[in-house]
């Protein structure tokens, strides 16, 4: 048998899930999602596939996040014309979500490209429109758990709930590459997607099958431990959050995916007013997106386990949000309020005009529930950053910033290892995916520890393909990357943006104007040092 593996995406780094498997006679992608963080990582969706969509005979959707999903319209409009497979629930979701991940770019692109012609910079163009989502969605064929479907000659698959949010799956392939399937064992692969925690509110726990010859394991969550938390402690967490910012005065903004971090923070806020522990506040849902999804949310309550209030999402004190006017009044607030809008990471979307409007505002809280990625926004916010970039305005930050992690829908470190340990025997070999360097790292300490040999475990990098057998494990056959070390947590833009703030400071702190042309003159013979010292050692 041939069978390749190539890793598009999601490799020391969180985002951009994208994986292609091949053999002789056929060719399926599992994911295909946009990169989120640095500059130079989401430079990434700008460019060409590595592969030719054409070629491809199936795709298969782990969940409906946007670094699973994102770039599916861009495959589609680059000519990938078969079916896209995912369960019902990330189905239904995708017929918002990836219309809302267009429309999104437009607005930036547009907002952009304002800037551009101010600075006399050529005009880009959105990654794909909403006329390409629309068209995608045409491809879309939802498909229950636990029940095998074949996605191409000699390739079966199976979806297993992985607990992570609305739809989520692992999802579990069968592959043979002989013509008439006879003659070899079939090869077997689990890929996890994004695995969720125990006790959850609207999901059992995750499952899946063992006895895998290869599996590829989520680590997000790799390196850290995230106190164990019932339901009730995490509504005293949430309510003693928002009894402190009400003390404070000024408006509670809640940066939340759309997509079942909304939908939970809602459910949980409902609990708090209703036995009166928190006061009746009004609640504004500043997300078309997260409203869409509510009502997907609410069609599949009856799939969930755990849920007991389905009217959670229609209290008279919660306001969809609407149309960009009725959203940019919101910023007339000064306090008793809940803001909660897009995008979790604060990212894009609306939450950035709102935390633009009252970053600077010490009586503003800033909630956030959940990963944040590297470079982005929401992750400066919690790294304790005073000044911040937003729209390309520089913003001061005296808000007080709050992390929830117990709305987190990863696994963390204890969660994924009794994942693994569910998982055995492993035939051949374990690829860690999606999740930061040293997330991999600390995976692959304590999975040796446990008895796992380390040239079992794998931590594969962008571009790099290997060769899948069912008896010698896996071997790499090529890398193809322009990504970096490091490009994933901070790049050189993050470096300048911070430079640029760093220097507007110093310059207002000093005394004169003859101070400041001084510091402004020394900093350009320093710019021009090492160009001059560069060249010097290059012609050595």
């Amino acid at each position: 048998m041939t069978i390749t593996l190539t890793f598009h995406g999601a490799c020391a780094t969180v985002t951009g899930s994208c994986y292609e498997l091949r053999t002789s006679r056929a060719a399926v992608l599992i994911d295909c999602g946009m990169f989120q963080g640095t500059k130079t990582i989401k430079a990434l969706n700008y460019e060409a596939f590595n592969f030719t969509p054409s070629e491809l005979h199936a795709v298969v959707l782990t969940h409906a996040h946007i670094d699973h999903c994102g770039l599916i319209p861009k495959l589609t409009s680059r000519g990938y014309r078969g079916s896209i497979y995912a369960t019902p629930g990330t189905a239904d979701l995708l017929t918002y979500i990836l219309p809302d991940s267009a429309y999104v770019q437009e607005t930036e692109v547009s907002r952009l490209n304002i800037r551009n012609r101010q600075r006399g910079l050529p005009a880009v163009e959105p990654i794909y429109t909403q006329q390409d989502a629309h068209n995608a969605l045409a491809q879309v064929r939802g498909q229950k758990y636990d029940t095998w479907f074949t996605l191409a000659p000699g390739i079966e698959a199976r979806f297993w709930d992985a607990g992570h949010i609305l739809g989520s799956a692992s999802v579990e392939l069968r592959v043979t590459d002989t013509p008439t399937g006879k003659g070899a064992e079939p090869l077997s692969i689990l890929f996890s997607g994004d695995i969720g925690p125990s006790d959850k509110a609207f999901h059992d726990d995750p499952k899946a099958p063992t006895g895998m010859d290869y599996l590829l394991m989520e680590s997000t969550y790799g390196d850290r431990l995230r106190p164990t938390r019932n339901n009730e402690q995490r509504l005293q967490i949430l309510e003693r959050e928002i009894k402190t910012a009400i003390k404070k005065g000024g408006m509670i903004l809640m940066p939340a995916f759309a997509v079942e971090r909304t939908q939970e923070l809602l459910f949980d806020l409902d609990t708090l007013i209703d036995s009166k522990r928190i006061p009746e506040l009004p609640i504004f849902v500043d997300s078309p997106l997260a409203t869409n999804a509510t009502k997907v949310f609410a069609k599949h309550l009856d799939d969930r386990a755990n849920t007991q209030n389905t009217n959670a999402f229609q209290r008279h004190n919660i306001r969809y949000v609407g149309t960009t006017e009725e959203s940019k009044r919101l910023n007339r607030l000064r306090g008793g309020a809940i803001i909660m809008a897009g995008s979790g990471m604060c990212d894009a979307g609306r939450i950035r005009h709102h935390l633009k409007a009252h970053l600077s505002r010490s009586d503003t809280t800033v909630i956030l529930a959940g990963y944040q990625a590297p470079a982005t926004l929401g992750r400066l916010l919690h790294d304790g950053e005073k000044m911040v970039r937003i729209h390309g305005e520089e913003i001061a930050v005296a808000a007080r910033i709050r992390m929830l992690d117990e709305y987190s829908g990863h696994a963390d470190q204890r969660h994924l290892l009794t994942w693994f340990d569910q998982r055995l025997p492993l035939g051949q070999q374990l690829f860690l995916v999606h999740g930061e360097e040293s997330a991999r790292a600390q995976m692959v300490e304590l999975l040796s520890a446990r008895g796992l040999a380390r040239k079992d475990i794998r931590m594969p990098v962008i571009g790099e393909t290997v060769r899948l057998t069912k008896s010698e494990g896996a071997k790499t056959i090529r890398v193809r990357t322009t990504i970096q070390p490091g490009d994933a947590q901070r790049d050189w833009h993050n470096d300048y943006a911070a430079t640029v703030i760093a220097l507007k400071q110093k310059l207002s702190g000093l005394e004169s104007d003859q101070q400041r042309k001084t510091l402004l003159r020394r900093v350009e013979k320093q710019m021009r040092a090492p160009e001059r010292n560069f060249k010097r050692k290059r012609r050595r």
